[in-house]
């Protein structure tokens, strides 16, 4: 187990190293290309996506991608200079709107299109962008990712896309920004005629070529955010089912590598499971017009909208480990349920900003353990969510810099849940904390947002400002130091080691007896029988305790 940890943190290690460039937070420099891909620029903020059609041509040979993207807006400030952007080495070969062709230049990976025709406030608008070239091979998907360009072991072409935080325009070209999500999207992928894609959204048809090849036509009617966009390739079957949900029947499809099809059906009984158990924490599954889909894919998995990828090699935990150390972690298949709760914290609920991918991550890794409390109780659930602590590093704050593409620590996944974790013990009802949850999916359905909105969100509706507690655990590497001291028949007691003013409740025991305490920063004391001279902190609070009286 110890080794398999090892292995886990490296890859978050090697993320963090390609990312941070080996540099602390404080010492990273950000360069040109990434304001450029990370802010909202003036050629972007000007017009406002509605529709995509990316049209594709997939060739496993050279291993190249082409086609066009159509891309429909609305107008929202008079301006005639577009940015688009397609990373190194894919090239932009023309840019069309009404029929004629127009100028653009390259900066890095930035293309900046000037436009001719007027561009009117409130007009909807087109321009057509064609493409192709050799797209980044991914290193190590789907943290250092690009497109997988693999064999099954038929012989056949297994091929993925994975895209998170390098950019859906790592292989086609697109406003890669997350705070403008394109509304629908038609994606045509064409492939070699004994292999199927399986994208975002529903299948509307598929074309057989004259040369032989197919194309595959996904129409995703829901907004989507751009590195959820994806083409999986392969020789694929499928098997379906219709799961009962809140809002009614909701299409379930499967598709897997053709050998793989017996182990499929068993495993993935999990998604059902997992359906049953999100929809009661969080509300409806965000996208029952475009259905939920597993798909099988060359590496682990990734949460890409109504097309979660799937590549847990059909064992339960992480790989066949449990990462909380539990045995809890064993109960289900890792993959199936963490890349499956994006589907309400990423692709519903999405940060605008990448520095903000707490959102995400740390909602994502507590439904974990929400998800063993729903079939094995609320304590096993705790113990779940605690035994990940672990995996905590507390390298680098968990919110990034904003406006340079630049995410936090990896934090945000164990950290980050015991935080939502401990704010639920504070909150202490459980009821309001489920409608907190539901809420947030209600109230920022299909929305994207900052960490201050979600942050917001939750002081309202629970009554408690906990605006210290998140700026503790978001943006300081610090574990809250309990303070205490015994003496003269008092107990002294502060926070140490933490933010200025923080004033977390923390639940202990005084002599076996459950208490809450109210710390700040400043000492405070209370009353004790001379026999009362033991505490210990409650172990749903991720703080250290230090007894300053030895």
């Amino acid at each position: 187990m110890k080794s398999y940890i090892i292995i886990f943190l490296s890859f978050f290690l090697v993320f963090t190293a390609s990312s941070q460039g080996l540099l602390s937070k404080s010492q990273k420099v950000f360069t040109h290309q990434d304001t450029l891909r990370g802010s909202i620029t003036k050629e972007k903020a000007w017009w406002d996506l509605k529709y995509y059609h990316l049209d594709v041509k997939v060739n496993p040979e050279d291993k190249t991608i082409s086609g066009s993207n159509t891309i429909r807006y609305t107008v929202l400030n008079e301006y005639r200079k577009m940015q688009i952007d397609l990373q190194e080495p894919m090239q932009i070969y023309k840019v069309t709107q009404d029929g004629k062709e127009l100028k653009f230049e390259r900066d890095g990976n930035a293309f900046f299109v000037q436009l001719v025709a007027d561009q009117k406030v409130g007009e909807v608008k087109e321009i057509i962008v064609s493409f192709g070239g050799k797209p980044k091979e991914a290193v190590n998907p789907p943290w250092d990712g690009g497109i997988t360009w693999k064999k099954d072991k038929n012989g056949k072409d297994f091929i993925a896309s994975s895209c998170q935080g390098l950019g859906a325009s790592v292989w086609w070209p697109c406003k890669d920004h997350m705070y403008d999500e394109v509304e629908k999207m038609l994606i045509s992928v064409n492939v070699p005629g004994d292999l199927t894609d399986v994208s975002n959204g529903r299948l509307q048809s598929v074309k057989k070529q004259k040369d032989g090849t197919k194309t595959f036509n996904w129409y995703v009617s829901n907004p989507i955010n751009n590195y959820g966009v994806n083409i999986n390739i392969g020789d694929y079957v499928n098997f379906s089912e219709k799961y009962e949900g809140e809002k009614g029947n909701l299409d379930c499809d499967y598709y897997v590598l053709r050998d793989n099809l017996a182990l499929a059906k068993e495993q993935f009984k999990d998604a059902p499971r997992m359906l049953k158990a999100f929809e009661s924490w969080f509300g409806p599954y965000p996208f029952y017009e475009d259905s939920y889909k597993l798909v099988e894919a060359p590496y682990l998995g990734m949460e890409h909208q109504s097309s979660v990828t799937y590549g847990n090699q059909y064992k339960n935990g992480y790989l066949g480990h449990d990462l909380s150390g539990t045995g809890w972690g064993l109960k289900f298949d890792f993959i199936i349920v963490h890349e499956s709760g994006h589907e309400w914290f990423a692709n519903n609920i999405t940060y605008k900003d990448i520095a903000d991918m707490w959102v995400h991550e740390s909602f994502t890794n507590y439904s974990e353990s929400l998800f063993v409390e729903y079939y094995y109780g609320k304590e096993a659930g705790a113990e779940y969510v605690i035994g990940c602590r672990k995996n905590i590093k507390n390298d680098i704050p968990i919110i990034g810099h904003y406006d340079v593409n630049n995410e936090g620590s990896g934090d945000m996944y164990p950290k980050g849940a015991n935080m939502l974790h401990m704010i639920r013990q504070i909150i202490n009802d459980d009821a309001k904390w489920k409608s907190i949850l539901r809420g947030l999916n209600s109230t920022f359905y299909h929305q994207t947002v900052t960490s201050k909105q979600i942050e917001d969100y939750i002081n309202t509706q629970s009554g408690i400002n906990f605006n210290r507690v998140f700026a503790q655990y978001l943006t300081t590497t610090k574990i809250p130091v309990l303070e205490y001291i015994f003496k003269d028949g008092s107990f002294g007691y502060h926070w140490s080691n933490c933010v200025a003013k923080f004033d977390m409740p923390v639940k202990v025991k005084l002599n076996g007896v459950d208490h809450w305490l109210k710390p700040t920063t400043e000492w405070k004391s209370e009353k004790v029988t001379n026999d009362n001279r033991n505490i210990e902190v409650n172990k749903d609070f991720y703080v250290t305790s230090s007894n300053i009286t030895e």
